[in-house]
């Protein structure tokens, strides 16, 4: 095999004395499309924060093109030619797509005075060129979550890397957005970029990657052509185990002939959500399916009162709410797992446990003091029963995979014994372990009696959980299908593309 354009020998890093990365090699050929693959905390990120210089390894060594590097910096990652599109979104909402693409590196007058000029149409030829529908002048803030992602993919394709990586790159955006992405990372391919790419989406790595690497537990597990591989051999290589029936369909069974435990009658708000009318019966698990833009987000936030109805009823068990805001949709009995768990969900800075308490305080009172060891107690019983990884209930939530930062938003709102649950991407940037657990989560809420309704843009992921499918699109509910009437992720994609 020809020269690595990047080979990475030996690495390791400890944090606080906790061993994160174990001697780990890992090389990408140029023109290859390399994945880089494990569970939350395998120490993947960790990896590439050490070769965009986020981090500094403890030990190892980096070579680019066969030459020694140091990388002790962003600005030394750049130096270099590698780029990288973190999973958390690295933009700032104030300011123009334009303007996030060349941040801290503006086109200059001769004078030295800002260029907006020559940098927007930059920005224009690079998304032209990418095939997004992205105006270079839209600011940020008013661009939906998938624009926000293939914002990010221009701003590090605009640096001119050899190395470029991509960590979750598809998490928010659609089929037909993800097409295009592969799309050119074909043609990058062919003009000798090499790639690393991070997925949780086992087809996407199967349809666009060369090779695989895995790692586990900070250790360097396998590293094979994608070719001489199975789903299955990686699934086992990622977990330990045997998760070929993780995804699997459960029938399920719940009374119909009793009131609904969530109803939606009417529903309009904005213009995001027209007519939304739907029932939710006890111990039942309703998926909502649709492109994005569909309305499926906008339709949650407004049943939970955190974007204004128009019109429309919400009813919890048979009676009408008045649900002007999220106290009000809390007190109602119901949930909100948002799509956002990072902005939305959760409190970075604070503790798994203040995160996890945060919607019962009030009832956690003394007086007017906190009881802390009542809040403790519901705090490690929430940890023990989602089997949360954390050295302890006092660590920062941000310093927390991703799927266990997604658990601790269950377990926040599961605090609360809420009536009806509404879940928006609940396993959206988490590895199969925590999205097979978090999946058993699901049908254990539902099995007490729950009414769970789940947002998703995974297939495989919707068809595993849910006893009733509705379809949205452009606002409103266009088919609705049972889950013994779907056959296979096809029939569902069909009536998802069918408008």
């Amino acid at each position: 095999m020809e020269q690595p354009m990047l080979a990475m020998k030996g690495v390791s890093k400890a944090f606080n004395g906790i061993t994160v990365l174990d001697s780990v090699d890992f090389s990408v050929q140029r023109g290859e499309v390399h994945a880089l693959m494990g569970g939350n905390g395998a120490g993947k990120s960790t990896l590439m924060k050490i070769l965009t210089g986020v981090y500094t390894a403890d030990a190892g060594e980096i070579f680019i093109e066969g030459q020694k590097v140091s990388i002790q910096s962003m600005e030394d990652a750049r130096d270099n030619y590698i780029s990288m599109i973190f999973q958390e979104f690295s933009l700032i909402p104030t300011l123009t797509v334009a303007q996030n693409m060349f941040l801290t590196r503006e086109p200059k007058t001769s004078l030295g005075l800002l260029n907006d000029k020559e940098g927007i149409e930059k920005a224009r030829e690079l998304l032209e060129e990418l095939e997004v529908a992205i105006d270079p002048n839209d600011v940020v803030a008013d661009l939906g979550v998938g624009y926000w992602q293939m914002t990010e993919i221009a701003k590090a394709l605009s640096q001119e890397a050899k190395i470029l990586i991509m960590d979750e790159p598809t998490s928010s955006l659609t089929k037909k957005e993800t097409e295009v992405l592969f799309s050119f990372i074909r043609k990058l391919k062919t003009k000798g970029y090499s790639i690393v790419y991070i997925s949780h989406r086992m087809d996407e790595i199967f349809e666009i990657c060369d090779r695989i690497t895995i790692l586990r537990d900070g250790k360097l597990v396998a590293t094979e052509r994608c070719a001489d591989t199975t789903l299955e051999a990686v699934i086992g290589h990622i977990v330990g185990t045997d998760m070929s029936k993780a995804f699997e369909w459960k029938e399920r069974t719940y009374a119909t002939d009793v009131t609904p435990v969530l109803q939606v009658k009417g529903l309009h708000a904005g213009t995001k959500v027209k007519d939304v009318s739907f029932s939710i019966y006890p111990g039942e698990i309703l998926g909502v399916a649709g492109l994005m833009g569909s309305g499926r987000s906008e339709m949650a936030r407004a049943i939970f009162g955190i974007d204004a109805k128009d019109s429309g009823e919400v009813l919890i068990h048979g009676k009408p709410q008045t649900i002007k805001g999220a106290p009000d949709a809390v007190k109602a009995g119901l949930a909100l797992i948002p799509e956002d768990r990072r902005v939305q969900g959760l409190v970075l800075e604070h503790s798994v446990k203040d995160n996890i308490i945060l919607p019962i305080i009030s009832k956690l009172r003394k007086g007017m003091i906190l009881d802390d060891r009542k809040a403790e107690e519901v705090a490690e019983s929430l940890v023990k029963k989602l089997r949360i990884k954390t050295d302890n209930i006092f660590k920062t939530a941000r310093l927390l995979s991703g799927g266990n930062q997604q658990k601790i938003v269950l377990a926040k709102w599961l605090a609360n014994n809420p009536t009806a649950l509404l879940l928006d991407e609940p396993t959206i940037g988490v590895d199969i372990g925590a999205k097979t657990e978090i999946i058993d989560v699901i049908r254990d809420l539902a099995d007490s009696g729950k009414a769970i309704l789940v947002i998703s843009s995974e297939i495989p992921e919707l068809l595993a959980l849910s006893d009733r499918v509705i379809v949205m699109h452009e606002g409103t509910i266009v088919k609705e299908l049972k889950r013994t009437d779907i056959q296979t992720e096809e029939d569902l994609q069909h009536a998802i593309q069918g408008y």
